[in-house]
């Protein structure tokens, strides 16, 4: 195929490859469908690749019949020079279409078929993906989990609509209106971690996705009523294991819910400060050593978070272990959570004891070395201060709590 050249106007702008489906843009301009809607749906770009005026998302896309016969004649004229034949493309779905399928989604007996159906949609194409939120079929999809919540036995077809709410996502209007209509939705996803299915971590993963989602859209009035339910089965996903990806959506859900202190409680309570330690100690990527230890930050604002940090022989040793090893944002959370610990617990004399032995300390004096922000030398040198006669025979200490 390489001796083989293909015509140009065969090719499609952005993935230079030859067109399957060549459909004309209002620019006059014909792509491969599946690129220029991923370029306008997925990419979110507003003009065209190649003229560069303006291209809205909801433009029409015409099928070019005419480029797409030649193309298929040149293939079939080249076989013996391996090229292959382009299949000829399915109709494009439409807004109808998928009315069509919600009108007959709530019969009992075809609810099975049609979120499989749904589902297939969904994977298939940006395109489809575009009618299939514009029809309200993410509400449809959430009230159908909220339907089987509980409901012993009924969890057939979960995974597909769980993989469906993971490609078509619901407006933050549709959202409000629906926790308005239905108190059940939270609760509804996290009861999916509990299911018995075949493929539960990939389950639980889609379903912490669609939960981040949520939340992230959610307004203060749903976030500060969170029940402590919920917080026991997020702590518990991370527990019991779960993709990289599905951690990281869950640590982000409790981020996001941690201004509201009876949030931070209820987390507490559920053990989450014992697991974000526990995590961490699995020495896990960047970004999820920033999202715990934002976490570990804001539970330790109460006296039962820090009572439960320091109930673990790591929590000191693991938080200090990670200045000026991940990132600045790292840094700042974790001198933050130090500080707490020293302002609070400091009359404690086994803390300062813990904190000299695992080094805790010697970091704090290796950080106002360093070449990093001055609060967060000024930040050390304080708690430094604050305690320097318990840890007057530090080595380390020597002419450290001078500024420089």
């Amino acid at each position: 195929m390489d001796d083989i050249e293909v015509p140009q106007y065969f090719v499609c702008p952005i993935s230079l490859q030859i067109m399957q489906d060549p459909v004309t843009a209002i620019t006059g301009i014909t792509y491969d469908r599946d690129s220029i809607e991923h370029w306008l749906l997925q990419s979110k770009n507003t003009t065209c690749p190649v003229t560069k005026q303006p291209l809205p998302r909801d433009s029409e896309l015409t099928p070019n019949h005419t480029l797409r016969r030649l193309i298929q004649a040149w293939c079939t004229d080249n076989a013996s020079h391996g090229i292959d034949r382009i299949p000829t493309p399915k109709p494009p779905l439409d807004k109808a279409q998928v009315l069509k399928l919600l009108k007959d989604f709530w019969n009992p007996e075809l609810q099975l078929k049609i979120i499989i159906k749904i589902n297939f949609l969904a994977t298939e194409s940006e395109g489809n993906r575009k009618y299939l939120v514009d029809a309200g079929v993410a509400k449809a999809v959430l009230l159908f989990i909220a339907n089987r919540c509980y409901k012993e036995g009924l969890v057939d077809g979960l995974e597909e609509a769980l993989s469906i709410l993971h490609f078509v996502q619901i407006s933050s209007e549709e959202l409000s209106l629906l926790f308005m209509e239905n108190d059940q939705i939270i609760d509804s996803l996290t009861w999916v971690f509990g299911c018995k299915l075949q493929n539960q971590i990939a389950v639980s993963t889609h379903a912490v996705l669609v939960l981040k989602s949520m939340i992230q859209k959610a307004n203060s009035s749903v976030l500060e009523t969170l029940n402590p339910d919920f917080f026991k089965k997020l702590v518990g996903v991370l527990t019991n294991g779960i993709t990289k990806q599905g951690t990281n959506a869950a640590l982000h859900i409790m981020l996001d819910a941690c201004p509201w202190g009876r949030n931070r409680v209820k987390m507490v309570d559920a053990g989450a400060v014992y697991e974000l330690i526990e995590l961490e100690f699995e020495a896990p990527e960047k970004k999820t050593t920033e999202l715990i230890l934002g976490i570990l930050f804001h539970l330790c604002s109460c006296a039962d978070g820090r009572a439960q940090f320091l109930s673990h022989k790591g929590g000191i040793f693991v938080v200090s272990k990670k200045l000026l090893r991940v990132s600045p944002s790292a840094d700042d959370r974790a001198i933050l959570i130090l500080s707490l610990i020293c302002k609070y617990s400091g009359t404690n004399m086994a803390v300062l004891q813990e904190m000299l032995e695992v080094g805790a300390v010697s970091r704090l004096c290796t950080l106002l070395q360093a070449d990093c922000a001055p609060y967060l030398k000024d930040k050390a040198r304080q708690i430094l201060r604050s305690h320097s006669e318990e840890w007057k025979n530090c080595p380390c200490l020597g002419n450290s709590l001078h500024p420089r």
